[in-house]
């Protein structure tokens, strides 16, 4: 009866829940946030490096202060999303004589968003950190907004008919959405003076707010290893992850900085750079892969040495589809658990003081743990904490992958004896 009803479940994942959830993937809408997030990365690797090389300066203080780079790079996050928003839902939505028009419309858009003051003297002042990681959203909406417009008035195709000259045609396609784009946020910024960072941040707030709390935290590690375990890549997740780890590291680097003491565990260093919840790589894979370099399965042991070294640099996807553990239910259960238990031990040894919550913004995935857990938490205590988990995941798979092995090497016995 179990069996029946795993072999339902499996058929129901593979045939309806996964085609729906990659068809939505691939809808230009959700696809265009998807896809901004990417494109915005080497500007947030390009803080973390600054970041990492500012631990060598706390040491060798002669080196220059790189600081500014961090500013105009991390540090424009949302002006940056704003852009990349609008830009690649044109591009999805097949608008491409508006991909960089929208996305300079909306950076337009953007900086009126985030309420900018303008004296008598012409002097516009604007709180710099509203450029930066907490404007991602507002930046996320500025682009949706300017996207609809454009998409609305692009679909018309206005003067296609005309006898007018192309060029001209092209600026009256362009002036129009352009100036509704930007009249619509001059309405609601100055005529109604409506401060839309504040209300944006307000309506999302509960979002980011759960995103820092235990379930919150177990959740969205859950959703992305269970969703990657369907082999669609937890990149889809971006753009509700992105905003919450950027805001939250932000936010710990602020209070450090202040004296105060770093709070916010859902960032990116907790779960990926110190490579404690994704040892291996999403969903914790380096164990099995270990137990699959000393199988009695030809097979399972030949893809597991092959796979050890990206494995080791937490790159587990030569494992995830060689293994498989996409799409394989035996396999498939023992990574979801670890997505639970994995941001538990975490979240468990970070809030009671155990173990330091990353305050400094390095988002580098690759370097091996634990020597990226002590980086990331600068506490030499990261070491017991790995060694835990990595027993807590051996634990875990080792039942799952036995039975496997089993199968697979019955599956070579029977290759073998019908050649």
């Amino acid at each position: 009866m179990e069996d029946e009803n795993m072999n339902r479940f499996m058929d129901w994942l593979s045939n309806s829940f996964t085609p729906t959830m990659n068809k939505f993937a691939q809808r230009p809408w959700v696809a265009a946030l998807s896809s901004s997030m990417q494109k915005i990365i080497p500007f947030i690797l390009t803080g973390s490096i600054i970041h990492l090389y500012n631990v060598l300066r706390s040491y060798i203080t002669t080196l220059p202060n790189l600081v500014r780079i961090i500013n105009f790079s991390f540090g424009m996050l949302g002006l940056l999303t704003a852009f990349m928003v609008a830009n690649q839902v044109m591009e999805k939505l097949g608008h491409t004589k508006y991909t960089i028009n929208a996305g300079l419309t909306a950076i337009s858009v953007f900086l009126m968003f985030i309420k900018p003051i303008i004296n008598d003297n012409g002097v516009l002042t604007v709180e710099f950190a509203r450029f930066g990681p907490t404007g991602i959203i507002v930046g996320i909406v500025a682009g949706y907004l300017v996207s609809i417009i454009f998409h609305f008035i692009g679909k018309r195709d206005l003067l296609s008919e005309s006898s007018l000259p192309d060029f001209v045609i092209g600026w009256v396609q362009n002036i129009i959405p352009i100036f509704t784009s930007i009249a619509v946020a001059v309405l609601l910024t100055f005529k109604f003076d409506i401060d839309l960072f504040a209300l944006i941040l307000k309506v999302f707030s509960p979002i980011q707010g759960f995103g820092q709390t235990l379930p919150g935290f177990v959740l969205l590690i859950f959703l992305m290893t269970f969703f990657y375990t369907l082999g669609i890549s937890h990149w889809l997740w971006n753009g509700i992850k992105t905003p919450i780890f950027m805001a939250g590291i932000a936010a710990n680097i602020a209070a450090v900085e202040q004296g105060l003491s770093a709070t916010n565990i859902a960032t990116n260093e907790a779960v990926f750079t110190a490579g404690l919840i994704t040892m291996g790589g999403m969903g914790a894979t380096l164990t099995l892969n270990l137990l699959m370099c000393f199988s009695k399965s030809k097979s399972l042991k030949t893809v597991g040495r092959l796979s050890i070294l990206p494995s080791i640099f937490n790159i587990n996807e030569p494992i995830m589809y060689s293994a498989p553990i996409v799409m394989n239910p035996l396999l498939m259960v023992p990574m979801w658990i670890n997505a639970i238990t994995g941001p538990l031990v975490i979240w468990f040894t970070m809030r009671s003081g155990f173990l330091n919550i990353p305050s400094k913004m390095i988002q580098v995935g690759q370097i091996p743990a634990p020597l990226s857990s002590v980086m990331i938490t600068e506490d030499l205590r990261a070491i017991i904490v790995y060694i835990l988990l990595f027993i807590i995941y051996l634990a875990t798979w080792y039942p799952f992958f036995k039975v496997y092995e089993k199968q697979r090497i019955t599956e070579e016995e029977f290759e073998a004896t019908s050649k």
